[in-house]
């Protein structure tokens, strides 16, 4: 009697997908850890110029960022912002004397050029969004470390002659990585790197984004220190706060979608000509001003959101907030100040959720606001991204304390992600490329032969070649870069995978 197979011909095993781990061969995985180290040193280098910036920006011994502020005088307010808006336009004016060059959007890089970031142009970007952050732009400090990740990655990946499917993973779990040391959130920067930069949990891409994560966070805490970002306190989840997750989670992904397309339309409207001088000085000062009377629109909002997360803010203060938070993040944005948008996208959730506790309040005593403005902040974040798991996961890690929380939490994050995701499916990353590709994909010189995307993914371009057998493939400019058939496609070379994240460019001949 013949041995019975472990694994009968034809039995599915979901767990492989398109591709498997052993698609990466040993060149990639001896970058891995290379990829992991060189975060973390970038991102203490980073976080130590952003504590020294704020020490001579906002003198104030021993006290955190919103508190230094708060005691700076209305002049100095507006003279740092102002400051902060030459700063980015000497820098904008600067890069745009250099030809031909790409801007440090990693999402972009990933998609349409492998992960290729231009070095000097992306690590420039990074210094100056560290700066103008540590001066108080309404921007979020996590895109510089995000930014020298995947610079790192990139300059490895072109070092050891990688194929373009392995670069753009390796780029992802750089810019992860990058996020992981400077939050110190191991899992959640793995998450964060294959959920919303890649787009997808599947197996094969797992394993390296949490070696590159684990390894950064670990070298960051020779600089940084190991503690949670936010001190929450325990709260219960009493009926009260179960009932309001429920109506929360779809509130969130409404104004998830505004806030997605209020990024979207700032981003797209850039200055360009002789306004990149005039307005980041002018958004700016008036930024400053407005910090006369309301300094808490100033910084990423770390200190906003530890507040909202005590109970401690008004809800008067919540309702202006609430508007001008993510307006002021828009504004910086939109005069072509480069920064992140993560501490941004929680701070709105969590001011959002304060709100909405505090008016459920009235109906239901005895909601804790604190918990609603945590609840907020993560359905916010979820919808925002359209990473509903690393969401809930990274909120967990950047707190320490969701377990009471965890059931309304999901709740929210359910509600939030499905609202969102009826209405746009674009996320606050992908809202920036998205024109791009549709341009790209819908532009032809030659109607006889239909055009793809260079960024179209491999299950996009099996199912256009189902129509057609032979495809042009264009950028993000609409230009013809090559062409491919269905042949190439349906048997991809060997060492092209892996193939969740391979697209139409790494096809093209």
């Amino acid at each position: 009697m013949p041995p019975i197979s472990p694994q009968p011909e034809g039995s599915p095993q979901p767990n492989v997908g398109l591709g498997s781990l052993a698609l990466l061969p040993l060149r990639f995985w001896a970058l891995v850890p290379l990829t992991g180290i060189g975060a973390g040193l970038a991102a203490g280098l980073l976080m130590a110029l952003l504590r020294a910036v704020q020490h001579l920006a906002w003198p104030a011994r021993g006290a955190d960022f919103l508190t230094a502020v708060q005691q700076a005088g209305p002049a100095h307010r507006v003279v740092i912002l102002a400051g902060a808006g030459v700063i980015v336009a000497l820098a904008r004016w600067a890069m745009s004397l250099r030809k031909g060059g790409h801007g440090g959007e990693v999402a972009e890089a990933i998609w349409f050029r492998a992960g290729h970031l231009p070095v000097l142009r992306t690590l420039a970007n990074a210094v100056t969004s560290i700066v103008i952050v540590g001066m108080g732009a309404s921007l979020g400090r996590e895109a510089a470390p995000k930014q020298t990740g995947a610079v790192w990655a990139g300059v490895l990946s072109h070092l050891a002659g990688l194929p373009p499917a392995q670069r753009r993973l390796l780029a992802a779990c750089g810019a992860g990585a990058g996020i992981a040391a400077v939050y110190n959130v191991p899992f959640g920067g793995a998450l964060f790197a294959v959920e919303v930069l890649l787009g997808s949990l599947s197996l094969p891409l797992v394993p390296p984004a949490l070696c590159a994560t684990l390894l950064a966070t670990a070298t960051a805490w020779l600089f940084l220190p190991m503690q949670p970002t936010y001190q929450v306190p325990f709260y219960p989840a009493p009926p009260s706060l179960l009932a309001w997750a429920v109506p929360a989670g779809p509130l969130a992904g409404l104004a998830a979608v505004l806030y997605i397309r209020l990024i979207a339309w700032a981003d797209a409207r850039k200055p360009r000509g002789w306004a990149v001088l005039a307005a980041p000085v002018g958004v700016f000062a008036g930024l400053g001003a407005l910090a006369i009377t309301l300094p808490q629109i100033l910084g990423n909002g770390r200190g906003v959101v530890q507040l909202a997360f005590t109970g401690q803010l008004a809800v008067p203060l919540l309702t202006l907030l609430v508007v001008l938070r993510p307006l002021a993040t828009a504004a910086c944005l939109g005069s072509g100040a480069p920064g992140g948008l993560f501490t941004p996208t929680i701070t709105f959730g969590a001011v959002l959720g304060g709100l909405a506790g505090a008016a459920w309040a009235w109906l239901w005593p005895g909601v804790p606001i604190g918990a609603c403005a945590v609840i907020g902040a993560g359905a916010m974040l979820a919808a925002s991204t359209q990473g509903p798991i690393s969401a809930i996961v990274l909120l967990l890690e950047l707190t320490r304390r969701l377990d009471t929380l965890m059931v309304p939490l999901m709740l929210a994050v359910a509600g939030a992600v499905l609202t969102a995701r009826l209405i746009e499916a674009r996320s606050i990353y992908s809202c920036r490329i998205h024109l791009g590709r549709a341009e790209a994909a819908g532009r032809s010189d030659d109607d006889a032969i239909p055009a793809i995307s260079s960024a179209a993914r491999y299950t996009e371009l099996l199912h256009a070649l189902l129509t057609a057998p032979r495809l042009r493939v264009v950028d993000e400019a609409g230009a013809t870069i090559g062409a491919v058939a269905a042949a190439e496609v349906v048997e991809p070379p060997a060492g092209a995978g892996p193939l969740e994240v391979a697209t139409a460019r790494d096809f093209a001949a």
